[in-house]
């Protein structure tokens, strides 16, 4: 495609966004009124729901295609990210240098690896209740492990860090939230409709399907950061020279 013709889709698009974004907008309530349908109607959805954190109702219940989205997103640069990255014809790996790491940085990673693991688990498995989930506690999770290569050296975060397993998660997560909104649909004709007991509010087994959907999302985005950081690393630290032809 020529940059005439890209110019001219790019400009296409954009009328089209723009209109769409401007008949949107005159149905918006106004500024500073004391009357707020969306949030009354989100709030009033997430206690039938038995969602005690409304913010996790809204992306599971009334934005499910667009949470779908996001995570295809993510699922998609990690994709891209690993092809681009992959290990060329005239590139070879080395084993890394040990690294000299000082006492009070080791004893700092030891100590704060295990407690931020345990804070990203808690994040998403008590999204349905308090701020988090499983967008957050993945992040959480996936950063907490690289505590091993801040706090030792690469070979450490190679010992914690299974990328073929990693790999496989990230997949299966991603394809769980679409079979999770299907069965929604098929059973109750709207996708990612609830289709488990809600249990009592306020409850960790409440919610219904939320909690079950910020599992699968936890395990998708901590798998995808892991791996798209590999990526990176692998880059930076593995990757020393390039062979001459």
């Amino acid at each position: 495609m020529s940059r005439r013709a890209r110019l001219w889709l790019l400009g296409c698009a954009g009328l089209v966004i723009a209109a769409v974004f401007a008949v949107s907008c005159t149905e918006l309530p106004g500024f500073g009124g004391a009357v707020h349908p969306y949030g009354e109607r989100a709030v009033a959805a997430a206690l039938q729901q038995h969602t005690a954190n409304v913010i996790s109702s809204v992306n599971f219940d009334q934005r499910g295609f667009d949470t779908l989205g996001e995570e295809s997103i993510l699922f998609a640069s990690v994709l891209g990210a690993g092809m681009v990255l992959r290990l060329a014809r005239d590139e070879r790996k080395e084993q890394p240098r040990p690294a000299r790491v000082l006492p009070t940085t080791r004893l700092f990673g030891a100590v704060l690896l295990p407690v931020t693991l345990l804070t990203g688990g808690y994040l998403v498995a008590h999204g349905q209740l308090s701020p988090g989930g499983g967008f957050q506690g993945g992040v959480v999770l996936a950063t907490g492990l690289h505590l091993a290569y801040v706090a030792a050296d690469y070979r450490a975060l190679h010992q914690v860090r299974p990328l073929a397993v990693l790999d496989v998660a990230d997949a299966l997560a991603a394809g769980a939230f679409s079979v999770l909104g299907l069965v929604g649909l098929v059973a109750a004709g709207s996708f990612l409709k609830n289709t488990l007991p809600l249990g009592t509010f306020n409850q960790l087994a409440s919610g219904g399907l939320v909690p079950v959907i910020n599992a699968v999302v936890g395990v998708e985005v901590a798998g995808g950061v892991i791996v798209l950081l590999a990526q990176f690393l692998d880059q930076a630290v593995e990757i020393t020279g390039v062979e001459q032809q």
